[in-house]
């Protein structure tokens, strides 16, 4: 793992060097603290764009638009 990467910390808000929170808890690794430092926006970008890929997001199923639909899991329903 390079040691010249930074990290943004959702913990403390702020970026980290490699040598910094664990892992679970930080975005990374970013070539710059610049970079870093705009994770969290960098984030919501990808998640509006997962969010609105029609790769992803194809519509309910007719099983899946039934709420009260208990057919249960095969075998264990």
């Amino acid at each position: 793992m390079r040691t010249d990467s930074w990290w943004y910390c959702l913990d403390h808000s702020k970026v980290e060097p490699y040598y910094g929170c664990r892992s679970a808890t930080r975005l990374g690794p970013y070539p710059t603290p610049e970079e870093a430092a705009h994770a969290l926006e960098l984030a919501a970008e990808r998640n509006d764009t997962w969010d609105t890929d029609p790769r992803f997001n194809d519509p309910p199923e007719e099983d899946d638009a039934d709420e009260n639909n208990d057919k249960g899991w095969g075998l264990f329903g």
